[in-house]
């Protein structure tokens, strides 16, 4: 089992908040993750963020507001700390960091810590496409697939859009492998297709230059 300093020293923490604001959103992401978005209260939100209804509402709306500011905040420290985290394990180089985005995997899903994916919790809780927290949610898995399609374009495949569809089906399918069926050994069981993945498609896009310069000459 992972050791839980060693992952955050790979993924980094969240800066400690300042501001009341900060406070209510940074509680809210943790109690969300952790018992889901219906199971938790405004009060409870307020009360452990040590702030009081005026300041809440001084900052948001409602609970859907919050709930809204709270998927984006993680977002946006998500994106950073998986992509120093797989930079770390893999350097610069697009192949290693599409395969050693599943080495991270592996790390977070034998830690204590592992609940899911808080994008695919928040996607569950909310289904309906027009929902903004679902929408939140799927901008962030969005934004993670079109960051394969350009590793993928910068490796020079063929099809980087194409790719970037499968590869995030496998990503998917590695985080439901852990999420659903218990399997901590997921990253490593799709680990293999994803190189299998990345080879194919690294084959067309040869098949297809010699194919030109064949052509040309």
């Amino acid at each position: 089992m992972a050791d839980a300093s060693r992952l955050e020293e790979l993924f980094g923490v969240p800066p400690a908040p300042r501001t009341g604001r900060q406070r209510l959103i940074a509680t809210a992401v943790e109690l969300f993750y952790t018992h889901g978005f219906q199971a938790v209260g405004l009060d409870q939100v307020i009360g452990a963020a040590g702030v009081t209804k005026t300041t809440f509402y001084k900052h948001f709306e409602s609970k859907d507001d919050l709930m809204v500011a709270a998927v984006k905040q993680r977002d946006e420290w998500e994106m950073k700390a998986w992509q120093r985290a797989v930079e770390t394990i893999a350097g610069d180089d697009p192949r290693a960091q599409l395969l050693g985005l599943f080495d991270v995997f592996d790390r977070w899903f034998n830690d204590p810590s592992f609940r899911g994916c808080i994008f695919i919790n928040t996607a569950a809780e909310f289904p309906n496409p027009h929902d903004p927290v679902h929408q939140a949610a799927a901008e962030h898995k969005r934004r993670n697939r079109d960051m394969a399609r350009d590793q993928a374009a910068q490796i020079g495949l063929r099809d980087p859009e194409a790719f970037a569809d499968q590869y995030s089906a496998l990503v998917e399918g590695t985080l439901i492998l852990r999420q659903v069926h218990g399997r901590n050994d997921a990253a490593r069981v799709i680990r293999p297709a994803v190189e299998a993945l990345i080879d194919s498609h690294t084959a067309t896009a040869t098949k297809a230059k010699t194919k030109k310069r064949r052509r040309v000459a």
